[in-house]
């Protein structure tokens, strides 16, 4: 006779352990401490075996029936549904293991020793901010391109389109890697291709070399009360026109004041290849002021707060707005102000200058200027440019100075 959820309910613990049966080998293991599970007894390759369906009433009389009717069809499949449960919680332990966060930290620690320490840094830390929350604890196996999309959808809502689109990128090259590792199938990355929102790109606010008299002079005025260090940089962004992240990460090992040369490692360039900045006579005098100030410490630009870090990378963005200048320059705009008037008003080639830059090569022309450096032009083109800026500053006007070739 079939059991009922009134018969199970009333199964009470007995000095041994009993059965109640149900239908086709289905039972109910009755133990003398009251506990019920529920059993299947089937007959596989001539053996007679017990597989466990759950626990009773976590696991109530339709649903163990329901499991049973599963068992019964791999059966008629000669699949042994022992094995086949063992199997299940094998792929389900690999899952658990191979999460999202798991793979991407170990793709993350596989391919840092090709990146800048920032670099690596920052990949981390996007993900931690904005994909491990939603998908960090999820098997990567399991992930779809709905799922994913919606992470996405979440950054596009704040309005940080490119941010989105790097995390898409960042994220394509995890699963690649899992899927390389065997630990997944496919990309859900590469089904949303044309799923995000574009990105428009602008240029970096930058001053023009008209402009250079009256912001040299509100520099000097410091009508913003701006730090000395502050305007340290500040300057040194427009004399040596590196990239922000380079200069504020500047430590003072890297620096020769005798031969008039700052090289920064490669760990700390964008193309992952040893810099050199030779130096006027200008920047050494404003490096040699910086480092009464700074120089016990290992950074040229330390924390104001927290000295063992190094400058914020928004200092001098900040500076900028406190000057007067928010919307019209950058940091970065620095480097588009040094281009455009080293070429026109200096005469220097856009070889020279754009090695200066540290660009990466546009082609093999510009891969074999690349290898000469063109150092000995850079020098003189460095101190030209420092020696055009104090005219500026000076004669309140730009001129147009017969340096250069």
């Amino acid at each position: 006779m079939a059991l009922t959820d009134m018969a199970c309910k009333n199964a009470k613990p007995s000095t041994k352990p009993y059965k109640k049966a149900d239908s086709h080998g289905l039972y109910l293991y009755v133990t003398p401490n009251g506990s019920r599970y529920w059993r299947l007894k089937y007959r596989f390759m001539g053996k007679e075996k017990v597989l466990a369906l759950g626990v009773y009433p976590e696991v109530s009389l339709i649903e163990a029936r329901d499991r049973r009717e599963e068992a019964r069809k791999l059966l008629a499949s000669d699949i042994d549904p022992n094995m086949a449960k063992q199997q299940r919680k094998h792929i389900a332990a690999i899952s658990a293991e191979n999460t999202f966060e798991a793979i991407a930290k170990e793709w993350h620690e596989n391919r840092k020793s090709k990146w800048s320490v920032n670099y690596a840094r920052d990949i981390l830390h996007r993900m931690e901010l904005d994909i491990f929350p939603a998908l960090g604890i999820t098997p990567i196996s399991t992930i779809t391109a709905p799922q994913f999309l919606s992470v996405l959808r979440q950054i596009e809502k704040r309005g940080a389109l490119e941010i989105a689109h790097r995390a898409m990128q960042t994220c394509g090259q995890v699963f690649r890697y899992a899927i390389a590792t065997g630990k997944a199938d496919r990309n859900p990355a590469a089904d949303l291709q044309g799923a995000l929102q574009p990105v428009r790109h602008t240029h970096f606010a930058a001053l023009e070399a008209k402009d250079l008299p009256e912001f040299l002079q509100a520099l000097e005025r410091n009508e913003a009360r701006l730090y000395q260090q502050t305007r340290h940089a500040v300057k040194l962004l427009m004399l040596t026109f590196v990239r922000t992240s380079e200069l504020i990460n500047a430590k003072w090992e890297e620096f020769d004041f005798e031969a008039k040369r700052w090289e920064i490692p490669a760990e700390r360039m964008k193309m992952r290849k040893p810099h050199i900045v030779p130096l006027s006579r200008q920047v050494v005098d404003i490096l040699r002021e910086q480092q009464k100030l700074t120089g016990k410490w290992q950074w040229v630009f330390p924390n104001q707060v927290r000295p063992m870090k190094s400058m914020s990378n928004c200092t001098v963005l900040n500076a900028l707005k406190r000057l007067g200048y928010k919307d019209r320059m950058t940091g970065h705009g620095f480097r588009a102000l040094a281009m455009s008037t080293i070429k026109e008003k200096l005469n220097y080639r856009h070889e020279v200058v754009d090695r200066q830059l540290a660009h990466a090569p546009r082609n093999k022309v510009d891969a074999a200027y690349d290898r000469a450096k063109f150092l000995d032009e850079r020098r003189k083109m460095m101190q030209d440019w420092a020696n055009y800026l104090d005219a500026a500053a000076s004669q309140g006007k730009v001129i147009v100075a017969k340096f250069g070739k």
